[in-house]
């Protein structure tokens, strides 16, 4: 018998910008609750979705389906449960000296999360994407049918499901490889850069680094616009395998309105530069690679209202010039960034929606306001000028002309799902994108 859990509520996105009601049914066994055989639904992971790619009038959780299945910690491979956290995993194979192979700016997303988005981390340039370790991941159709899948096995699907942001069918388990390290700690090299030539001429010197990630500060004059701390990482040989995902902080309420403001980011952004220790530093793990997971509800800083996380990528021969439009279109606006992330990515994979390509992503969080949604579409004309696309892991706004100019693969992707029979997977992002 199929056990159906059923709760109607609000739901919101990560950003907080999306607020709906829902009618959600959790996932208890290795078949689809049977009120959905005839309904639009999406899955659902731990809600850390920016955007709408993860909401719908109905969803179906899968966190429930969160146990390790196995686990073998001599050759380093892993099989979830698709609900799992990435959280849960580290807690499990950091201390027999193992780490994901790629990890996001969070832990506390789902496996199932990590690879509908495909995700990437410091590391794409030399590492590529999540999927690139996956041996196999088994897919629930909404016929109820359960699919094996990988690069050898229904690879259109697994190509398609990978960066497919949950289209293609509710990922059950995922099988993968994972990365050796002899210590929690990471070797963090520091460098500033007064204005984005230097970032770049950075970046690029450092392009055989493991990891390497920048912060910039937007909120600079011209001449130092890309004024930046560019973060150069490798995983330390000695040091203890102590680890714990804990939270310290909390924020237990939303911020008001004016807490966030031009003036109290400018000089957050002045003192967080003069801070920085140029050199090499020991660090935690999760100091380097998690640092906003140590304050829980990090999100609702921004305030009721929520915030808009800009991502897209320009290919590496027209990076400097497009990032440099964007940046110096942010500056002569009345739009505050909040936050600016900068990474150096390599080459793009044969996944038919994934995000990443060879050039430079760059990550700007503003703060919902008036006019923000149109001012943003601005921005989506200067990285199209350029042959950008933006992240739908991150997207709540973009139309479906950028989408569809940024994504030439979108075809294959539709094939899949109309061959599979998948159009009762639907979530806002797909309804206003037209996928």
């Amino acid at each position: 018998m199929n056990t159906i859990n059923k709760i109607t509520g609000i739901l919101s996105s990560w950003g907080n910008y999306f607020r709906i009601k829902a009618v959600s049914y959790w996932l208890t066994s290795l078949k689809i609750p049977d009120a959905l055989i005839k309904t639009a639904y999406i899955p659902y992971g731990n809600g850390r979705s920016y955007g709408d790619c993860a909401l719908n009038s109905t969803i179906l959780h899968t966190t429930k389906f969160n146990q390790i299945i196995s686990f073998d910690n001599k050759l380093g491979i892993i099989q979830c449960q698709a609900g799992i956290l990435l959280a849960d995993i580290l807690e499990e194979i950091i201390p027999h000296k193992w780490f994901l192979p790629v990890t996001p700016g969070t832990k506390f997303i789902t496996l199932g999360g990590a690879v509908a988005a495909d995700v990437h981390g410091k590391n794409h340039h030399k590492e590529g994407c999540f999927s690139t370790y996956l041996l196999n991941l088994e897919l629930l159709l909404p016929s109820g049918e359960i699919l094996q899948c990988s690069p050898q096995k229904n690879a259109a699907l697994f190509r398609a499901t990978c960066g497919g942001m949950g289209l293609t069918g509710v990922i059950i388990s995922v099988t993968f490889k994972l990365k050796a390290i002899q210590s929690t700690l990471i070797s963090q090299k520091t460098v500033l850069s007064n204005n984005l030539e230097a970032t770049f001429a950075a970046f690029e010197k450092h392009n055989t680094a493991t990891y390497t990630v920048a912060w910039i500060d937007g909120l600079t004059s011209k001449k130092q616009l890309g004024k930046s701390v560019l973060f150069i990482g490798e995983h330390d040989s000695q040091g203890s395998f102590d680890y714990s995902s804990k939270q310290s902080l909390s924020i237990p309420r939303y911020f008001p309105s004016f807490v966030l403001n031009p003036l109290s980011i400018k000089l957050y952004n002045f003192f967080y530069f003069r801070k920085q220790n140029k050199g090499i530093q020991k660090v935690p793990l999760n100091t380097f690679f998690y640092p906003l997971d140590a304050i829980k509800n990090w999100n609702r800083i921004y305030g009721k209202k929520g915030f808009i996380q800009y991502q897209v990528i320009i290919p590496k021969v027209n990076a400097y010039n497009g990032i440099y439009e964007l940046l110096y279109k942010i500056q002569q606006s009345n739009h505050t960034p909040y936050l600016i992330v900068l990474k150096l990515m390599g080459k793009e994979n044969d996944n038919y929606l994934s995000f990443p390509l060879e050039g430079y992503t760059i990550a700007i969080d503003f703060k919902m306001g008036k006019h923000l949604l149109s001012f943003l579409n601005q921005l989506d004309q200067i990285t199209l000028s350029h042959n950008g696309r933006a992240y739908l892991a991150k997207d709540a706004r973009m139309s479906q002309p950028f989408f569809e100019k940024g994504y030439p693969r979108l075809k294959l992707f539709k094939d899949i799902r109309t061959f599979h029979h998948l159009e009762n997977l639907q979530s806002l992002q797909s309804k206003r994108l037209g996928i």
